[in-house]
Parts: C-alpha cells; sequence; structure tokens
C-alpha cells in the first residue's frame, strides 16, 4: 500500500485472518463437530480460513470437546503419500516451535491440554500433533494471533452477545464460523459478525464463484465471482449529446 500511494495504484490484498468457531446451545452437536474437523485439520490448519478460536456455549462444552475428541484421535499424522494418512506436516520447523512455544504459554496460564500439544519428531522435524486446548484466556498469544497450525483454542460464553463481542475482539476479519438451528440467531449474528467471509453449520466454505475477502486487517478487495474481476476494472461514465 505505501509502495502504490505515490502514484496512486489500487491494491487488492488477501492478509490472513484469526477466525472464530462459535458453537450455540442450540446447535447440532455432530453438525458441529464436523464443521470444525473440516475448517480446522484440514491442510494441519494452515489455511487463512482456518477456525482458530473456537467459542462454545459454556452448556455445551463438555460434549462439544467429547465428541471432537474422539474424531480428532482418528487423524492419522504422517507423510502425504502414505496410504491411511489424512494430516501432513507444517510447513517449518520454525513453525513447529511457534506452536509449541504458545500452546506451553497457554498452558502456563490456566489453560488445560484435552488432546495432544507435542511435537512429533519421531516423524520429522515439522510434525505437530493435532491439539486441542481449553480453557484458553482471550488474551493469550494462542487466542490473539493466527496459529496457522493444528490446534483448537477454546474458550467458553454463556450469552449470545458475549460470543460476538469475543469473535470481534481482534483487528482481523477474513472468515468466521457458527452453528445453530435458530433462523432468527442465523441472520442476527450473521448480521453482526466483523468478516468478509461467514460459514453456518459448516466448515469448508470457499468457492471460485462466491467473493473472496476480509474486512478490517485482513485485506482490501476481493477474489473470485464477478466481484473479483471488478478490483481491476475502472467505470467510466459518458454523457452524449446528439
Amino acid at each position: 500500500m505505501k509502495m502504490s500511494s505515490d502514484t496512486v495504484k489500487r491494491v487488492s490484498l488477501e492478509l490472513g485472518g484469526n477466525a472464530a468457531f462459535i458453537v450455540f446451545d442450540d446447535a447440532d452437536m455432530d453438525q458441529a463437530v464436523d464443521a470444525a474437523m473440516s475448517s480446522k485439520f484440514r491442510n494441519a490448519g494452515q489455511t487463512c480460513v482456518c477456525a482458530d478460536r473456537f467459542l462454545i456455549h459454556h452448556s455445551v462444552e463438555e460434549e462439544f470437546i467429547s465428541k471432537l475428541s474422539k474424531q480428532v484421535s482418528q487423524i492419522q499424522v504422517g507423510h502425504g503419500m502414505k496410504e491411511g494418512v489424512t494430516m501432513g506436516p507444517v510447513i517449518t520447523k520454525t513453525s513447529v516451535s511457534n506452536i509449541k512455544e504458545k500452546v506451553d504459554k497457554a498452558l502456563s496460564e490456566g489453560a488445560e491440554l484435552a488432546f495432544g500439544g507435542s511435537p512429533l519428531p519421531e516423524l520429522g522435524p515439522n510434525f505437530f500433533e493435532p491439539t486441542i486446548v481449553q480453557n484458553v484466556k482471550p488474551s493469550s498469544l494462542l487466542w490473539c494471533t493466527e496459529t496457522f497450525g493444528p490446534v483448537v483454542a477454546i474458550t467458553t460464553f454463556d450469552t449470545e452477545e458475549e460470543a460476538i463481542e469475543l469473535a470481534n475482539d481482534t483487528t482481523s476479519g477474513l472468515a468466521s464460523y457458527f452453528c445453530t438451528k435458530d433462523a432468527e440467531r442465523i441472520f442476527r449474528v450473521a448480521g453482526r459478525l466483523e468478516n468478509g467471509i461467514i460459514g453456518i453449520n459448516a466448515g469448508i466454505i470457499s468457492s471460485a464463484s462466491a467473493p473472496f475477502g476480509g474486512v478490517k486487517e485482513s485485506g482490501l478487495g476481493r477474489e473470485g465471482s464477478a466481484a473479483g474481476i471488478a478490483e481491476y476494472l475502472e467505470t467510466k461514465y459518458m454523457y452524449l449529446n446528439l
């Protein structure tokens, strides 16, 4: 943006996110867990729309973690060309170190480990096991920054208002997710979440035919759909008098 400003060039930017995943008390829990799995663990948690911050209503936290842990335990970590493997490595050894540091710091601040939590050096220097951390403080580095790895950071909420405030309490605004069966809540919550993309009862939300992009510090403009080409077009007005 700085380099483009001298000559007033427009930019289209996709700058990542720190996606919230909200599970309300009326959600279909099996559907919510399936959505969480597909959003969090595809590509070992290394996409810009992967869920990072999991906000679970306190009344369903135990059920959600139990069902999520059961599915996470079935993930087979290893080399992607090997039969049966369902999750591969993170991109660098530095990523493994950063993930471990953030998990350990959250635990030292009072969070609890529900599953995993360690590198897998026996597989190679770039592997980290699928991990679930609960009771994560919103001030924790694990919560405040995009992890880009296979870690579920969980906190709980009591009211819809609290969930929305927690979800929006970030400088990012690319994607968010929430699960509910209440039609009125769907439109009410979707309207208040500060994100460019919202998944409702689903964890895979990207499509070439849909506009992809965020708000706040997640970038400018959109990719995909008719909106994507609009970033590279100029509107011209012509007044003709015959």
